[in-house]
């Protein structure tokens, strides 16, 4: 499901119209970003959690030519899926 069918199936289930729908979900994303950005975790009852991990510098190989490479440490960001969401997939 690409953005475009995820906002027609929003304004269709909650009966807005899409550009509502639209709105909706740039502002979720956004403030999903935001909070992420200023390290605070985001739980949602049913849902998941969003949060960051750390991942440390490492060595790596650039995979053209074998030479060794530093590989900068980063933000890793993580979703764990909720109760909800396990048990309606499996």
């Amino acid at each position: 499901m690409n953005k475009n069918e995820l906002v027609n199936d929003i304004a269709q289930r909650a009966a807005i119209s899409k550009k509502d729908a639209g709105d909706f979900l740039d502002a979720f994303t956004k403030v999903i970003t935001e909070t992420l950005e200023s390290g605070q975790e985001i739980a949602i009852v049913n849902f998941g959690r969003f949060s960051l991990t750390p991942r440390a510098e490492r060595m790596g190989r650039n995979p053209q030519t074998g030479e060794p490479m530093l590989i900068q440490s980063a933000n890793k960001v993580v979703f764990k899926p909720g109760k909800g969401i396990k048990d309606a997939v499996n």
